[in-house]
């Protein structure tokens, strides 16, 4: 009798965390590396969020938080899900976690049965799959194109829907392409979902503050208000507030799912650590004015990043809505020779041997389950992507 479960063989094990602990790696071995794998990004908590947290262990708020959170946290969800995205939620509603992660993955618990199907539009955050394959279930992967922005096309929903679909999973902005959904183009896939009552929708707005260009940021429960008793919402603090390592999800949804949700989560963690929930309160309650220098900043670092990856030999990089990455194609580069006479036939080649030879770790697109394509974090300094971008031009140059 095997010792490991059989679910393991389902699952691999996470591209991005392999690729950056491969880049410290390299740089504790006293190479010059430039890390651009990691969905991070580069500036600190703001001060008055790091102060809350502070605060609040100096209150002795220490003890075990309720399981779905501390009540004024719920109470500050529900009112930024009203104020941002004019969704009407009482605070029982809403739950938070340990990072967006265990949000998906308590869904995925309550609710999969062996066989039942989860949509995943590629490409994809690489533990979507991985995530509905460890609960059982069956990921269905629907490509998208290049040339359609990385977006899920109503007709390619329509055809992937079958009798066994339990959730549609859709990621705006996204990562790892960056792209993100208009009302119009929402509005088209939520009309498919009209007519197919049996599936549910997880809409996963990480990323939410982290468009550009006047883009109007929509989701879809409030662009179909009859998806509402059908529709888990799930946001999060780390990526627009700077929090990644204080590990607050949160989600809103109907009562029954978000109850559920609770139960597997009592038997789990028994709830988000207690500090890091007072630090998220004021993240969301507090002062806003520092995202929009958070946003001219990342626009800023997407324009340099595009205009000089589109400078170089074999690659074609389209121009994202939002989050924080690109995803250029380097179909071009496919076939050709390094200095060292390795031939690149995949994009695994092509990031492998851009790592090897200038010291620049990106990821690979076949792990996000389209390629060829890579993914650039530019969640770094300017002058950083700058230098990074300079390699990859010499890199893509060299290449015979």
């Amino acid at each position: 009798m095997a010792f490991l479960a059989d679910a393991l063989s389902r699952v691999k094990p996470s591209a991005t965390i392999a690729v950056t602990q491969k880049a410290r790696d390299l740089k504790a071995a006293g190479r010059d590396v430039i890390s651009l794998g990691a969905g991070e990004p580069d500036f600190d908590t703001p001060q008055n969020i790091k102060d809350a947290a502070i605060d609040a262990i100096r209150r002795g708020e220490t003890k075990y938080p309720p399981v779905a959170g501390i009540a004024p946290l719920r109470e500050a969800i529900a009112q930024k899900f009203k104020r941002e995205n004019g969704l009407d939620y009482r605070p029982s509603q809403t739950i938070v976690a340990t990072g967006g992660k265990q949000i998906l993955y308590n869904a995925f618990v309550a609710t999969l049965n062996p066989g039942d199907e989860v949509i995943v539009p590629a490409p994809y955050w690489v533990s979507y799959p991985e995530m509905v394959a460890l609960n059982g279930g069956t990921p269905v992967i629907v490509d998208t194109r290049i040339e359609h922005g990385f977006k899920l096309r109503a007709e390619d929903l329509e055809a992937a829907i079958t009798p066994r679909t339990k959730w549609v999973l859709l990621n705006s902005p996204s990562n790892p392409s960056g792209a993100a959904y208009s009302r119009a183009e929402i509005k088209a896939l939520t009309d498919v979902l009209l007519r197919h009552e049996h599936v549910w929708v997880l809409t996963d707005d990480m990323y939410e503050h982290l468009v550009f260009g006047g883009f109007e940021f929509t989701t879809p429960a409030q662009v179909e208000p009859a998806l509402y008793d059908r529709t888990l919402t799930m946001n999060g603090v780390s990526k627009a507030y700077c929090m990644t390592g204080w590990r607050i999800g949160y989600a809103a949804g109907p009562d029954k799912l978000i109850r559920a949700m609770e139960m597997v989560q009592g038997q789990q963690t028994s709830g988000a650590c207690s500090i890091a929930q007072w630090a998220a309160l004021e993240a969301l309650s507090g002062p806003q004015d520092f995202l929009t220098g958070f946003r001219e900043a990342f626009e800023r670092r997407r324009d340099l990043v595009v205009s000089m990856l589109n400078q170089a030999r074999g690659l074609s990089c389209p121009t994202p809505e939002g989050a924080f990455y690109v995803y250029p194609s380097c179909a071009g580069a496919l076939g050709r020779a390094t200095g060292s006479g390795k031939t690149i036939e995949t994009d695994e080649d092509f990031v492998s041997e851009l790592l090897e030879a200038e010291g620049v770790a990106v990821v690979h697109g076949s792990a996000f389950g389209l390629g060829p394509n890579f993914r650039i974090s530019y969640a770094a300094a300017d002058e950083t992507l700058e230098e990074a971008c300079r390699r990859i031009q010499r890199f893509c140059a060299e290449l015979r």
